[in-house]
């Protein structure tokens, strides 16, 4: 006798569930292997949906891309800004425990460096709407360290802040082409209470100077 088919049926997932799923799987698709090495049957494989429903949710994969980078910039300015409302009215201990936080995040298990700075070498045309969001993510930040130096008195804010910006860059940089946890990444928090150091304490120190002259007239 004939076993009765059995029509197998696709679990239907409902947009915002399967959006999530999706941009959780790019997350780390794209963060651990490259955009342009993941293909969208990758993705959809690894979100446990089929390849339209990603375009269902998606027009392209440079949209899913952009909505990935937007997630990750998304993390990156909350914890930027819950540090310095952690340090408000101490702008000098702002800056170090921003750095601090950076190494401290270096060591996490599979830590692949900043995801913007990454996706940088994959796009070389910088009119692209990738780059473009990078840029305009990299000048905000260069902003706000200008702002907190000049809040914590440095002599030369836009000096400090631009060597504080190449530094973390190429801190980023340095998690990839040294072994993990090499001891060169123990020099960054060092590295920044000199610089930040350097360019305030002598600004403050004249400042004390003038309040201590003022005081004794």
């Amino acid at each position: 006798m004939n076993k009765p088919i059995v029509k197998q049926t696709r679990k239907m997932i409902h947009g915002p569930i399967a959006q999530a799923q999706i941009l959780d799987a790019v997350d780390e698709l794209f963060y651990m292997e490259g955009a342009r090495a993941v293909s969208v049957d990758a993705v959809a494989k690894y979100a446990g949906v089929n390849k339209m429903c990603i375009y269902r949710q998606f027009e392209s994969k440079d949209e899913l891309l952009l909505r990935y980078l937007e997630r990750r910039n998304h993390f990156f300015w909350e914890n930027f800004e819950a540090t310095m409302a952690s340090y408000e009215g101490d702008p000098r201990q702002q800056l170090l425990q921003f750095f601090n936080n950076m190494a401290a995040r270096t060591r996490w298990p599979g830590y692949r460096g900043c995801a913007l700075a990454n996706i940088v070498n994959e796009f070389p045309d910088r009119e692209h709407p990738v780059r473009q969001l990078v840029t305009t993510s990299r000048q905000k930040l260069l902003g706000r360290l200008q702002e907190i130096a000049e809040q914590a008195g440095a002599n030369d804010p836009q000096g400090l802040a631009n060597g504080l910006a190449l530094l973390l860059d190429g801190a980023f940089i340095s998690t990839q082409t040294y072994p993990a946890n090499h001891p060169i990444l123990e020099s960054l928090v060092p590295v920044v209470t000199t610089m930040v150091d350097a360019a305030c304490l002598p600004n403050r120190q004249h400042v004390v100077s003038d309040v201590l002259a003022k005081n004794n007239k």
